[in-house]
């Protein structure tokens, strides 16, 4: 086997696999999904680059942390696919997600409050609980939490951008 430096050395879906924890399987899935790429060898095995063991580590702790692949791969986009992705390179994406993640804090925040205040309360009061819609008033306005997606931040919090929101299935607190 000739010598491979370590910066060009190219792996198999086995060895990225091991590595990083995951199913030789998700590793095709992620590449299906653009995150992560290989070239092809003359037999038609897919070899991977070692900085796709970085690409994928941050992929399974995203996933761990509830993050969706969509925000993975838009994150990604702006990652240089063909090399190791430089300081800059990751400073760029650091300071993009940081946007996300904060977000992602917030909303969390507000489910917790809002979970503390149903457990503390125990009524369910028609008058103060976001969690009950009574005769499924608010489908009109979407799927999902209608009244937690559209809770404005308390004061202390910073304000954030508006995003568009995604369709996803009905929550089941909102129907009744």
């Amino acid at each position: 086997m000739p010598e491979h430096s370590v910066a060009t050395e190219l792996l198999t879906v086995g060895e990225v696999a091991r590595r990083v924890g995951i199913a030789t399987s998700a590793v095709r899935f992620y590449e299906s999904e653009g995150l992560i790429s290989s070239v092809r060898t003359s037999g038609n095995q897919r070899r991977y680059p070692r900085h796709t063991l970085r690409r994928l580590s941050i992929v399974v702790f995203a996933k761990r942390l509830g993050i969706p692949l969509a925000e993975v791969a838009e994150v990604f986009a702006s990652l240089p696919g063909d090399r190791m992705p430089g300081k800059r390179d990751w400073a760029r994406i650091s300071a993009r997600w940081s946007a996300l993640l904060e977000e992602r804090r917030l909303q969390i925040q507000r489910l917790e409050k809002e979970l503390a205040g149903c457990i503390g309360c125990g009524c369910l009061s028609l008058n103060t609980c976001t969690a009950l819609n009574p005769g499924d008033a608010l489908a009109t306005e979407g799927a999902g939490p209608q009244r937690l997606l559209h809770e404005q931040p308390p004061a202390d919090e910073a304000p954030r951008p508006e995003k568009a929101r995604e369709p996803g299935p009905a929550d089941p607190r909102t129907t009744s």
